[in-house]
């Protein structure tokens, strides 16, 4: 299990160099002039080249790839064009917020799909089954910035219960910073005020990003338990007297979940990178809102930091659904 671990954990690294490599040339050849929309219409043309010198531009290609590889080494992840800000720091002012939305939507999702399959599963071609396969398929059909849209009309806008946008109130003062989750930091420092306005705001961006991957975690669900539930092994425990609940629970669900699982950890890429949309929609300070920034202003350096942070995150996480299937399936060893 140790030596598994290790080779993922080592494997991740060419990985990563080559996504960078990728990045840095696409970025590089995309058309543009970031210098020259950070300095400005009326910009000089000494005053363009010495931002090129400062921003490491002004060197051939491989020499700014190289100096940007041997920099992330040493924690410098480039300078944003844009806010003349380390990128570094950049993304880990907008991480806790986007880390925060990703979570909730991937908790809303596993915590309603995992039962929702089993029940549908086991009352299959039922009303239940029939409602929850209408929604699911509208959940895949339908974007998730079309959505957000929305749950702002019949929640912000007519109803008039949650917060239209934004993680806080302008005229509120956030809990104190410790995990830069603000609903985490509200229950730590007992606000429970502060923790219903953080929730309420979380509430909408959470649920539109949660309804696609909740949808297809379910119709996996469904699908895995209604393949389990006719293996010969779970007649058998029937004809032994076995309570129904029993046999789902400690049988049934444990098969299923195996490959459910390998849906539940892509999802967290598309998570990841379903932000962009709807943290735009929302106005929702994360890492997707930094990226759109940087994209329109033709800023390379946040894009690829946006872009390896997701690399990471999304490789880390395959790496604990890999050792979870040993979890769930005690036949899979690991050389």
């Amino acid at each position: 299990m140790l030596f598994f671990v290790l080779r993922r954990l080592l494997l991740i690294i060419p990985i990563l160099i080559g996504l960078t490599l990728l990045l840095f040339v696409i970025a590089r050849l995309l058309p543009g002039d970031p210098v020259g929309l950070a300095a400005g219409p009326n910009a000089t043309p000494e005053l363009i080249a010495q931002l090129k010198r400062q921003f490491n531009l002004d060197q051939p290609l491989p020499i700014q790839y190289w100096t940007y590889l041997t920099g992330l080494l040493h924690g410098d992840w480039g300078m944003s064009v844009f806010t003349r800000r380390p990128v570094f720091e950049d993304i880990l002012t907008y991480l806790p917020a986007t880390l925060e939305l990703v979570i909730a939507a991937f908790l809303i999702a596993v915590l309603a799909g995992i039962p929702l399959g089993l029940l549908t599963a086991v009352y299959r071609n039922g009303i239940l089954d029939y409602l929850m396969r209408s929604v699911a398929l509208g959940g895949i059909a339908m974007p998730r910035f079309f959505l957000g849209l929305l749950l702002q009309i019949a929640f912000a806008a007519w109803l008039d219960i949650l917060p239209l946008s934004g993680r806080y109130p302008l005229i509120e003062t956030p809990p104190d910073t410790v995990t830069g989750f603000y609903t985490i930091d509200a229950l730590i420092a007992g606000d429970w005020y502060a923790f219903q306005i953080a929730l309420a705001h979380l509430a909408l961006p959470a649920i539109a990003m949660a309804l696609s991957p909740l949808a297809t975690i379910m119709r996996m669900m469904r699908a895995a338990t209604i393949e389990v539930l006719q293996q010969d092994y779970v007649m058998t425990e029937r004809a032994l007297g076995l309570s129904s609940r029993l046999i789902l629970f400690k049988y049934v669900l444990k098969n299923a979940m195996t490959s459910t699982l390998t849906v539940i950890g892509l999802y967290v890429s598309w998570l990841l990178g379903g932000t962009v949309l709807v943290e735009t929609v929302f106005d929702w300070p994360g890492l997707g809102l930094y990226a759109t920034q940087a994209i329109l202003t033709q800023d390379f350096m946040p894009v690829i930091g946006v872009t390896l942070v997701i690399a990471i995150i999304y490789l880390l996480t395959m790496l604990i659904i890999d050792l979870l299937y040993g979890v769930f399936n005690p036949k899979v060893r690991y050389a």
